[in-house]
C-alpha cells in the first residue's frame, strides 16, 4: 500500500494554527498511510501563536508520534500590518517553504517505504503559494479556519465586483441589505467586515477568493448540521450575486409542474434590442410561462470587450407594456441562479445557449432544451443536442455572435413555434432526455460509468505517484 505526505502551511494566528493541527490529526488518524509536516511560521509580537508553536516542536503527540511532525521556519522580521505582512510572506518565506518541502521529497526518495509528497493543504490567506505546489508537481488543497458562511461571503463579493462591476467600497457607512447564498437572511453591510469598506482591504478579499477558485479542494472547519444553507450553497455552485434569488423561487413555486419555460443564455450571453423585442414577441404570443434571464450586452473599455450586466430598468429593452401584459405568466429577470431553476419542478423546458455545463445541469434534471447557440463550442453542441441525441429542439443551430459579421436576427414566428414544440408534454425530445436523465445519474452510482471512470483516475494517480 502505498504511502503519502501531505504538507500543512497554517497562517502563524493562533486560531488558525489550533484549527490546522486539530483537522491534520483527524485525517492521520482516518488514514494509517498518510503522514503530514505543518510548516509553522512565527509572526512578530504574537507571543501566544509563538508559545504555542514552540510546544508542538518540543511534545509529543501520543497517537500519531511518527506521522505528524512539526517543521519551524525562521520568525519574520517583517514589522507592518496584517495585510501587509500575509502579502509579505510569498516573498519572504517562500524559499523556506521550498527548501523544507524538498527535503521532505529527498527523504522520501532516499529512504525506501517512506510516503511521498501527495499535496499542499493552505490556509486561506496562503493560497499565494500555490505555485510551490505547481513546481513539485502535486496539488494544491485549501483549509478554511473559518464557517461556510464566510467562505460564500468571499465569493459573493468577488462575483459582485465581476459580474456587476460593483464595489463594496462604494457602500461605506450604508445600511443596504444583500441576499447572499450562503446565508438565510438577508445580510446588512453594517455586519461586513471592516476591510470590505477600504480599498485595499476589498482588494485583499477578492484575491483571497481567487485563490481559494484555484484550489484543487476545499475542507471548511464546520459541519453540514450547524451550517446546512451555507454548505449546500457552496456544494451547488451558488456564489454569484443573488439578490433575486427569494423571488424567484418563490415565483416558481407558484406555478404547475413542468409548465415554465426558461430562456438564459450563460455568462457571456446577450442580445441586442433588436433581438430581445423578437424574443419578447415570441414569447408573450406563445402563452406558455417563462422566466427570461435578460442581460445587458457587454461594453468595451479601454478596447477590451466586458461582461454582460444586468439591467438596471430592464423594461428600456422591452416593448411597451410587455411586462403588465405579461404578468401573470412571466418573470424577466437578471442573473439566474440556473441549477436551483433547472431542478425546479416547475421548470419544463430551457431556450440554452448550449454551453457543456448548462447542457450537463439540464441533462441531469431532465429537461429538454431548444438549441440556441451563441459563441465557442456551442453550436458543435447544439448539433450533437438535436441531431446526434435528440435531446434538443432546434432554434438556429448556426447562430453566432462571435463571428465578426453581422449577427442574423432570429423572428419571433421561429421562436415561437419552436417553444410550443419544447413544451410539449408528451414529445419524444421530452422523453428521451427524461431517459438520459436516468441513465446520467446512474453513471454516478457504485458501478457506474462515470464512477468508475473516477476510480480509475484515482488508480492512475497512485500508480504514477513520483
Amino acid at each position: 500500500m502505498k504511502k503519502a505526505e501531505l504538507v500543512f502551511l497554517p497562517a502563524p494566528g493562533i486560531g488558525h494554527l489550533v484549527s490546522a493541527v486539530e483537522v491534520a490529526k483527524l485525517l492521520v488518524d482516518l488514514n494509517a498511510n498518510l503522514s503530514i509536516s505543518v510548516l509553522t511560521i512565527k509572526q512578530p509580537l504574537n507571543y501566544k501563536a509563538t508559545a504555542y508553536i514552540d510546544y508542538l516542536n518540543a511534545a509529543t503527540i501520543t497517537t500519531t508520534t511518527t506521522r505528524i511532525k512539526f517543521i519551524d521556519l525562521h520568525q519574520s522580521d517583517a514589522d507592518m500590518d496584517r495585510l501587509k505582512f500575509v502579502g509579505s510572506l510569498v516573498q519572504t518565506h517562500g524559499p523556506l517553504v521550498k527548501e523544507a518541502v524538498a527535503k521532505i521529497v529527498e527523504h522520501s526518495n532516499s529512504v525506501p517505504g517512506s510516503p511521498r509528497l501527495a499535496g499542499f493543504v493552505f490556509d486561506i490567506f496562503f493560497t499565494s503559494f500555490r505555485d510551490l505546489a505547481n513546481d513539485f508537481g502535486v496539488p494544491s488543497y485549501l483549509f478554511c479556519t473559518s464557517g461556510a458562511g464566510f467562505l460564500g461571503f468571499l465569493f459573493f463579493a468577488q462575483a459582485l465586483h465581476d459580474e456587476q462591476n460593483f464595489e463594496l467600497v462604494e457602500l461605506t457607512d450604508s445600511d443596504t441589505e444583500f441576499t447572499i447564498p450562503s446565508h438565510v437572511n438577508p445580510v446588512s453591510t453594517k455586519f461586513f467586515p471592516t476591510v470590505t469598506f477600504k480599498p485595499e482591504g476589498f482588494g485583499f478579499l477578492l484575491s483571497l477568493a481567487k485563490g481559494v477558485r484555484e484550489m484543487k479542494g476545499i475542507m471548511v472547519n464546520t459541519v453540514s448540521e450547524l451550517e446546512s444553507h451555507a454548505v449546500d450553497s457552496l456544494s451547488n455552485g451558488s456564489s454569484g450575486v443573488h439578490q433575486n434569488y427569494d423571488s424567484i423561487m418563490q415565483w416558481l413555486a407558484r406555478q404547475p409542474r413542468s409548465s415554465v419555460v426558461f430562456l438564459c443564455f450563460g455568462s457571456m450571453g446577450s442580445f441586442g434590442a433588436d433581438e430581445v423585442k423578437e424574443i419578447a414577441c415570441a414569447l408573450e404570443q406563445s402563452g406558455h410561462r417563462f422566466l427570461w434571464s435578460l442581460r445587458r450586452p457587454p461594453e468595451k473599455v479601454n478596447g477590451i470587450m466586458g461582461h454582460p450586466t444586468d439591467y438596471e430598468n430592464v423594461a428600456e429593452v422591452l416593448p411597451e407594456g410587455f411586462l403588465d401584459r405579461t404578468a401573470e405568466i412571466g418573470k424577466v429577470i437578471g442573473w439566474a441562479p440556473q441549477v436551483a431553476i433547472l431542478g425546479h419542478p416547475a421548470t419544463g423546458g430551457f431556450v440554452s445557449h448550449c454551453g457543456w455545463n448548462s447542457t450537463l445541469e439540464s441533462v441531469w434534471f431532465g429537461v429538454p432544451m431548444a438549441a440556441w447557440p451563441l459563441y465557442a463550442e456551442q453550436q458543435m453542441n447544439a448539433f450533437t443536442l438535436v441531431k446526434e441525441l435528440g435531446l434538443a429542439v432546434e432554434i438556429k443551430m448556426d447562430y453566432r455572435k462571435d463571428g465578426g459579421g453581422e449577427v442574423e436576427i432570429v423572428k419571433a414566428e421561429t421562436i415561437e413555434r419552436v417553444i410550443r414544440r419544447l413544451m410539449e408534454n408528451d414529445s419524444d425530445v421530452r422523453k428521451r432526455m427524461k431517459e438520459m436523465s436516468d441513465r446520467s445519474r446512474k453513471a454516478l452510482m457504485d458501478g457506474g460509468s462515470s464512477h468508475s471512470s473516477l476510480c480509475r483516475f484515482i488508480d492512475n494517480v497512485m500508480d504514477n505517484m513520483p
